[in-house]
């Protein structure tokens, strides 16, 4: 009885050895790579903006230059005043949680009058401009998609991505030289292009309908062609293609947006 007791015992070292001595092998093999895996960013998915709710708002920019017989390096005897104004209102809608959908209007004007202009690079190389005057209208369509990401757990804070795509329209008169002398001249042109790109931004929200948002335009893609006439005589036109991929400090806009 002591025997066969004895042998059990020893058979089951031998088996819990050998199941043990399996199980190294197993966890010893080099695991098998999947073609991708996906790191878990532990990214909380939180609701900063709720379904259904609409928001709008506006930026404007103004920018005014008066110049009288300035000097700046090179350029001499600078006299010249202009102005740049700019408004585009939106409104969008939250199709789902954190990303909308909505549509932009812009237009720009551009006015400048250039009485006078010397450039000097040397004594044998100098020009001059004179009696220069320049307007632009431009207006500007556009539809985006905006998706937001709150800063953390913060309700406050948050950043967004916009996607747009634009269509535009500008027309522009630049006149040269003075009716009484019998030199003037004068170029009408009719420009349209399409622009598609994206810019982040950031919002805060200052109360529970208002924020606060900076947006900056990073990249983008510009198809434009230009039909002109000089004189209601001569035509031309240009076509342009360009990509962007780099920050435009110029394209920061700052404004306020409303919630409902």
């Amino acid at each position: 009885m002591l025997f066969i007791l004895t042998s059990m015992v020893c058979q089951a070292q031998v088996e819990k050895l050998d199941s043990v001595h399996h199980a190294d092998s197993v966890s010893s093999r080099p695991r098998k790579k999947t073609p991708f895996h996906r790191i878990d960013r532990e990214i909380q998915k939180l609701t900063f903006i709720p379904k259904g709710s609409w928001f709008g708002g506006a930026t404007v920019s103004y920018n005014e230059q008066n110049l009288k017989n300035l000097n700046y390096l090179l350029i001499k005897d600078i006299d010249a005043e202009g102005y740049t104004f700019g408004v585009s209102p939106f409104v969008g809608y939250f199709l789902k949680e954190n990303v909308a959908v909505g549509g932009r209007f812009t237009y720009n004007r551009t006015l400048l009058d250039l009485g006078n202009l010397d450039l000097n690079l040397g004594e044998d190389f100098n020009i001059g401009l004179k009696d220069l005057y320049y307007l632009e209208h431009d207006f500007q369509t556009a539809v985006f998609l905006r998706t937001y990401m709150p800063l953390g757990k913060s309700k406050i804070y948050g950043f967004f991505n916009e996607a747009r795509l634009t269509y535009g329209h500008s027309q522009a008169k630049m006149l040269s030289g003075r009716y009484e002398e019998g030199t003037l001249d004068g170029t009408y042109s009719r420009s349209n292009y399409i622009h598609i790109g994206c810019a982040p931004g950031m919002t805060a929200f200052v109360q529970d309908w208002l924020a606060v948002e900076v947006q900056l335009g990073i990249m983008g893609f510009n198809f434009k062609w230009t039909d002109q006439v000089t004189n209601q005589v001569e035509h031309g036109s240009r076509h342009n293609f360009s990509g962007k991929f780099a920050i435009d400090l110029f394209s920061i806009q700052l404004g306020t947006t409303i919630y409902l």
